[in-house]
């Protein structure tokens, strides 16, 4: 399916992997609308700052509400699905949240792509919901496993996606990205964690578990993994891992961004950053054999030189004093 000259819409379009997407597929040619999370402010987040910012056909609403859902989806041939509550500290204390809008948000969506006829859901995953590596590298056949409520609340929203292709056959298909950084993430994910403290002039980053590994993606293979779903008509029905098969621990990242920042780095554990226990998700290395026969998808950031190179454009985004004065490096984010 040739997504050109396409109405498409992107739930979550106001956040980080969001409004990349909304970016590229304007690029790539498609009429875009970009599904915002309503508030008084009127703020649409990342989008605020793009140079679409006058061009974009914004709808804002909520994606628990089921009416809002459908008429935002109106008119349109394809849904890029990524609206969701993502850090995993916050689902802790509020897990109720993350099943209304995870869970009850996916439900509302693939319903009304059922209803309406659309042509294809790219429904949003998670590496999380894999919990930590039973064997590596983590295939698409790897068991589920809630770790947090987060995760848990990914594993009922994948099921709920995959349930009305099951029952229904509505063209769905699951995309798992791992671990994806570049410029824009919040805080709340560690790269930016750690690049705000080093470039606010803490030489003494605050981190959690320093020996967990993950397979960090770059924006740029995450939102071209995206595009690709859309097109390959060999994706509907499937869930597909988006990783760049390689492995790094997070004390090893703090390295590598102080060498490409050219700080000095002393890191030190604090507390309040640790997940519980067996909450930990302690290895996550994907295999992305899967994309690359369904839908001629290969991550361009790989291995260590891919990583350093990922790694310098989200640093020099993050130079920039107007980018950086947004983040809060002084206190720990949810």
């Amino acid at each position: 399916m040739d997504i050109k000259g396409k109405k498409v819409l992107v739930t979550g379009a106001d956040g980080f992997i969001g409004s990349h997407l909304v970016e590229a597929l304007t690029a790539h040619g498609c009429d875009v609308r970009a599904f915002v999370y309503y508030n008084s402010f009127n703020s649409w987040g990342w989008l605020d700052h793009s140079p679409l910012r006058d061009k974009l056909d914004i709808f804002a609403g909520d994606v628990r509400d089921p009416f809002g859902v459908k008429k935002a989806m109106e008119g349109v041939e394809v849904v890029f699905h990524l609206a969701a509550l993502i850090a995993i500290p916050y689902s802790y204390h509020s897990p109720a949240s993350y099943i209304d809008t995870n869970v009850t948000g996916t439900l509302n969506v693939v319903q009304a792509a059922r209803e309406l006829g659309v042509k294809k859901v790219i429904h949003t995953s998670t590496s999380e919901v894999y919990g930590t590596a039973k064997f590596v590298p983590i295939t698409e056949e790897h068991p589920l496993q809630g770790q947090s409520p987060y995760s848990a609340s990914k594993i009922g929203a994948d099921q709920i996606a995959y349930s009305y292709y099951a029952s229904f056959n509505t063209p769905v298909t699951i995309l798992r990205p791992f671990n994806t950084y570049g410029p824009r993430q919040s805080a709340r994910a560690v790269i930016p964690t750690i690049i705000t403290q080093l470039l606010q002039g803490d030489a003494r980053v605050k981190l959690g578990a320093l020996y967990p590994t993950r397979d960090f993606s770059f924006i740029e293979d995450t939102v071209a993994g995206f595009i690709a779903a859309a097109e390959s008509d060999k994706a509907i029905g499937e869930t597909i891992n988006l990783g760049a098969g390689f492995e790094v621990s997070i004390e090893d990242t703090a390295k590598l961004i102080a060498e490409v920042t050219g700080h000095k780095i002393e890191i030190t554990t604090d507390a309040q950053r640790h997940r519980p226990e067996n909450s930990e998700v302690e290895r996550l290395l994907s295999s992305n054999a899967k994309g690359r026969e369904l839908m001629n998808w290969q991550p361009k950031y790989i291995g260590v030189d891919g990583f350093k190179r990922g790694l310098e454009k989200t640093v020099e985004w993050f130079r920039d004093p107007k980018n950086l004065s947004a983040y809060k490096s002084n206190i720990y984010n949810l």
